[in-house]
């Protein structure tokens, strides 16, 4: 007796091994026979050792080889595995992936057998699945169905067809008979792989074959006349082979039975001519071409469903898909210039269907046909309306970059749909060397010679990167985490540039005013040579820049002095901290995108600070129309990302990748030598005065908003958002006092514990919060404390900002107080060595680059981070909400706490309800 689920490995060479399979009743009895004709060893594997008897030659000589036997559910997991092998091992593999994939969809049929005991069937089978059943049946080799048959005339081989329906049926009479089915029956039957009687199931079984698996259905044959016309043809198909269709007579079935059958598919699907086939004296009906689109756009899937088989002629191709080809409609040799912008501009569409390209009398032909189908030689092919309108707008030319946009994801949006593309020439090698680092066009550079210092091999990396980008006409991102020294990447760009008279050039950097002091310093450390001029302040000027000199800018002097920078020819323009210039529709981000450059390139450790718009600001920018425009944008990628579909996440990735570098310290080899970083959550409960504003406001403003509507409703949400999240922090910030004497808060308690620990340890400590007001009344609290600490916020001046950094790193002062936005990016603190988040942003990122302010190159210390976040409120289902959107960082985000103000009122009252907590 064989072992059913024993495991199967066949490690000797299959491919000298014939493969066939012997039939049994009941069908799970079945045998799959491994055998050599030569005699040859067998393969080592866990099965019974037998003989086979197989049909030899055409006279029917009978020989007996020795074989290896396994039951056909096992020989079905281990044929698909095989690579290679004979012919009858190939064919026998194919039969099993089809068998596996029936068993998976639930294609089973309780029956009977012989004997009448319980056994399993694959069934019902579709048209398609005894198409391929049929097809694979006329390519079998005989070794595969060399299995004899006694006859009238002797012994013979079986029919391949029925051959490989009866395997099929022993696979799905195996596989539902593991230990688990008889405690989930509750019964032997169909369970166990015993044979047990069942005489009371055999009408039922023979009913469910009759109707399911035997017998006749109906089928409409459309057929296509090279004149043109259209006829559905009302038929009959064998539901044992449905690729059988006979006329009514030929089943023994009266034509009155037939259209009886039509009658009742009609009462459920309201098209013309099945109506007329239920109620016409014939078993034809001329099909309109409007007819026909509607058979392809539903009905044909609605019939099938209702059993129906739809059976087209053998005229009608309707393998037809239409593709698009960007080519180079410049001729001559193409050499470098393609590879600049001006290149892209002279591509042209070319479309493609089938096996072939498409004549431009073709696809006119399609697009001006009054219906789905169309003649092109000696064949109709069967287009739909949707694939029609694509082919109509086929020739549009691509903007300058959509066809680079197009080669990089494999497709393109045309209406509704997208249309796969493939690209030649200079734009197929733009492609390649976009997406293949190691291309020999991007030869490597070394560091700059004039360059101080030795860049890490991912700095070095990332120069080749931006280089090659910049060679190209193309900005780039660098969008690195903080602290892994993308301003020395960004140094050893200008560096290279100046050596080429052709890129060579002053460089403007525009950043944040608390970063203009940590540009200086950087860039007289690391290119010493280089002229440097601090373009802010009272007595600015740009006269004089020289070729190879810095200037350095703020946003905001950017804005208001935007024609002076426009009128210098810089080599390079760099956005520092480019999520400043996240609104395509300010004032900041028009001015930038005035100011004219050799390349540019964007530096941040937040490319999406709240929404996919930041990002496609900062691209378009870097790259103008790589994107697309904003609106197009939104609806192709950003709402079905942010909603997480993988798909549109996988083809943004696709566009975004050669544009945009992205690397972590937690990436493997980037920053070995950081030490480790704690994070941990402080759980903390409301103090009395705390839970009675909690809940009064939740009252009073969840009232209001169940009666506003939209924009009032929108700001009503954010207010109550706003008012509890400071209700948690302290009631005086609710109530816009100064004095945090007046009133208690769990947080104040807890920081106040923190704060002991740090100092006990002689550790220095980073404190963040969102809002100005808070870190005045914290800077109160720990000066009533004797703690000596320093807020920088917005309001600080640049000069007295660098001097509060000088101090701290000097050990001048043990705790440090920030806010989040003005201080989260580009200052280096590495003496904290604790980082505490007061209150908790919308966006995780943001967090991540506070927190990297002493988490960076340079951090010698292990690094513990702690997140106060009051229990039962709207803080900690913003924490678990902040904790699934971490996961989707790199790609996506949400749109933060505009996203909240789309709640309905049952969901935001769930996020905002105070939960009682012990």
């Amino acid at each position: 007796m064989l072992q059913r689920g024993a495991a199967v490995t066949i490690e000797a060479s299959p491919s000298d091994c014939e493969v066939v399979f012997r039939p049994s009743d009941p069908p799970r009895g079945g045998l799959v026979a491994f055998y050599r004709p030569d005699g040859g060893p067998l393969p080592d594997g866990t099965g019974d050792r037998g003989e086979i008897d197989v049909v030899a030659d055409a006279a029917g000589t009978v020989r007996t080889f020795p074989a290896m036997l396994l039951r056909p559910e096992r020989a079905a997991e281990s044929l698909v595995r095989l690579a290679g092998g004979t012919d009858s091992a190939r064919a026998w593999g194919l039969a099993s992936r089809k068998a596996l994939e029936c068993v998976a969809a639930g294609r089973l049929l309780p029956g009977l057998d012989a004997a009448g005991g319980d056994a399993w069937r694959i069934g019902p089978l579709d048209g398609r699945d005894a198409d391929y059943l049929r097809d694979l049946a006329a390519a079998m080799p005989p070794s595969a169905y060399a299995i004899p048959v006694e006859s009238g005339t002797g012994i013979r081989m079986p029919d391949p067809y029925r051959l490989l329906r009866a395997f099929l049926d022993a696979v799905a009479d195996a596989w539902p008979r593991s230990a688990a089915a008889r405690p989930t029956t509750g019964h032997d039957a169909f369970a166990v792989n015993e044979p047990t009687k069942l005489p009371a199931f055999a009408r039922t079984a023979a009913e469910l074959a009759r109707g399911r698996d035997e017998g006749w259905g109906p089928a409409l044959a459309v057929s296509l006349e090279p004149d043109g016309r259209a006829t559905g043809l009302a038929r009959l198909f064998d539901r044992a082979d449905p690729s059988r269709l006979v006329e009514p007579a030929e089943a023994g079935i009266g034509d009155a039975e037939l259209r009886q059958a039509f009658q009742g598919v009609a009462r459920r699907i309201n098209w013309g001519p099945i109506r007329t086939l239920g109620r016409s004296l014939g078993l034809s009906v001329p099909l309109e071409a409007h007819d026909l689109g509607v058979l392809l756009d539903g009905v044909e899937d609605d019939l099938r469903d209702l059993g129906v088989e739809v059976r087209w002629s053998t005229r009608v191709d309707r393998s037809l898909v239409a593709s698009l080809r960007i080519e180079s409609a410049a001729s001559g040799e193409q050499g470098p210039a393609l590879f600049s912008l001006d290149g892209l501009l002279d591509f042209k569409w070319q479309a493609a269907c089938a096996d072939r390209d498409l004549t431009e009398a073709e696809l006119d032909r399609i697009a001006d046909a009054a219906g789905p189908a169309v003649r092109l030689d000696d064949r109709w092919v069967l287009v739909d309306e949707a694939l029609r309108e694509r082919l109509r707008r086929r020739l549009a030319r691509p903007a300058p970059l959509e066809g680079l946009r197009a080669a990089l994801t494999g497709s393109t949006t045309v209406g509704d749909a997208a249309v796969p593309v493939s690209v030649t020439g200079s734009l197929a090698d733009l492609r390649d060397r976009l997406t293949d680092p190691e291309h020999p066009g991007n030869w490597p550079v070394p560091q700059p010679a004039a360059l101080r210092g030795v860049l890490r091999d991912y700095q070095l990396r990332g120069l080749n990167w931006l280089r090659t980008l910049a060679s190209m006409g193309l900005g780039s991102c660098l969008a690195d985490d903080m602290g892994l020294g993308k301003t020395i990447t960004l140094i050893a760009l200008h560096l290279h540039r100046q050596c080429d008279g052709a890129t060579s050039g002053p460089t403007l950097v525009v950043c944040p005013a608390s970063l203009l002091a940590n540009w200086a310093a950087e860039i007289a450390r690391f290119s010493p040579d280089s002229a440097v001029r601090r373009f802010h302040g009272p007595g600015r000027d740009l006269d004089n820049v020289g070729k190879d000199e810095f200037v350095l800018t703020t946003y905001a002097t950017m804005r208001r002095d935007a024609e002076a920078l426009a009128g210098i020819e810089w080599s390079l323009v760099c956005a520092d901290e480019a999520q400043h210039a996240k609104n395509p529709a300010a004032e900041t981000a028009k001015a930038l995108r005035a100011i004219r450059s050799g390349a540019r390139v964007a530096l941040t450790g937040t490319p999406v600070e709240n929404n996919l718009t930041d990002l496609w600001a900062i691209l378009d920018w870097t790259t103008p129309g790589l994107l697309g425009n904003l609106s197009a944008f939104r609806d192709t990628y950003g709402r079905s990302v942010e909603r997480g579909d993988p798909e549109a996440a996988a083809r943004l990735a696709a566009i975004l990748r050669p544009f945009m570098l992205r690397r972590l310290k937690t990436d493997p080899g980037i920053a070995p030598e950081l030490p480790a970083k704690t994070i941990t959550d402080h759980p903390v409960s409301l103090t009395r005065e705390q839970t009675a504003l909690y809940r009064r406001v939740v009252k009073d403003t969840m009232t209001a908003i169940r009666e506003a509507a939209g924009i009032e409703r929108r700001g009503l949400v954010l207010k109550l958002l706003t008012e509890l999240k400071q209700i948690c922090n302290h009631p005086a910030q609710y109530r816009k006092e100064t004095d945090p004497g007046k009133g208690k808060s769990a947080k104040f308690e807890l920081l106040d514990e923190l704060l002991d620990i740090t100092a006990a340890e002689g550790a220095a400590t980073l404190v963040f919060t969102q809002y100005a007001q808070m870190g005045h009344l914290l800077s109160t609290h720990l000066s009533r404390r004797g703690i000596e600490a320093e807020f920088l916020y917005g309001g600080t001046p640049v000069g007295r900002r660098e001097a509060m950094v000088e101090r701290f790193q000097a050990g001048e002062m043990p705790v440090m107080l920030l806010s989040l936005k003005a201080a989260g990016v580009g200052l280096n603190l590495t003496r904290a060595s604790h980082v505490v988040h007061f209150d908790r942003w919308w966006n995780p990122a943001a967090e991540d680059q506070a927190t990297d302010r002493a988490y960076r190159i340079g951090q010698t210390q292990a690094v513990q981070v702690h997140r106060l976040v009051c229990e039962g409120t709207l803080e900690e289902r913003v924490a678990a909400l902040l904790g699934s959107k971490r996961a989707l960082a790199e790609t996506v985000v949400g749109s933060g706490e505009s996203a909240l103000t789309e709640l309905s009122d049952a969901q935001l009252h769930e996020l905002v309800r105070l939960e009682e907590t012990r």
